[in-house]
């Protein structure tokens, strides 16, 4: 776990050339994952829930939503670096998205994340980062994506 202090320390590592945020840990996508996020968003196409459809598929077996995968960006960048003394941090989107490879049911996935841009904005920071995502055993990526969150500070006292 990366942890910068505030903003500041998070600029100064980005103007010292320090782009590196880290990598996560593993996350893996079982059947179960990929049938609640069908649930979640009503994408029940059945290359992702049909079990037995998908045996005959190319891939031999049901694939992740890549909205999923996109999603567990989330959890797996809260769990590699930290901004602390913030009011909040906001998801502002994507510039880029590409879904790279399948995710085979029962894939072991991680991320890994630098920093591709730090400016201030009027309503805060926003913070621009690059998440590769890998799955254990393939070389290729499944997804690669630029991520762009706004950090707002704490209010003056």
């Amino acid at each position: 776990m990366r942890i910068f202090p505030d903003i500041a320390a998070l600029k100064q590592a980005t103007a010292a050339g320090d782009s590196d945020l880290g990598v996560s840990g593993w996350v893996t996508v079982d059947q179960a994952m990929i049938d609640r996020f069908a649930e979640a968003t009503g994408d029940f196409q059945w290359i992702h829930v049909d079990v037995e459809r998908a045996k005959a598929s190319p891939f031999g077996t049901t694939i992740a939503h890549g909205w999923l995968t996109l999603s567990l960006l989330a959890r797996l960048s809260s769990e590699t670096y930290r901004v602390e003394q913030l009011a909040a941090r906001l998801n502002y989107g994507c510039n880029k998205v590409r879904f790279t490879a399948p995710v085979p049911a029962g894939s072991r996935l991680r991320a890994k994340f630098r920093i591709v841009s730090v400016e201030d904005v009027p309503q805060g920071t926003r913070l621009t980062s690059e998440a590769t995502v890998e799955r254990e055993g393939s070389d290729k990526p499944v997804c690669v994506a630029e991520l762009v969150g706004i950090l707002i500070p704490p209010k003056a006292t």
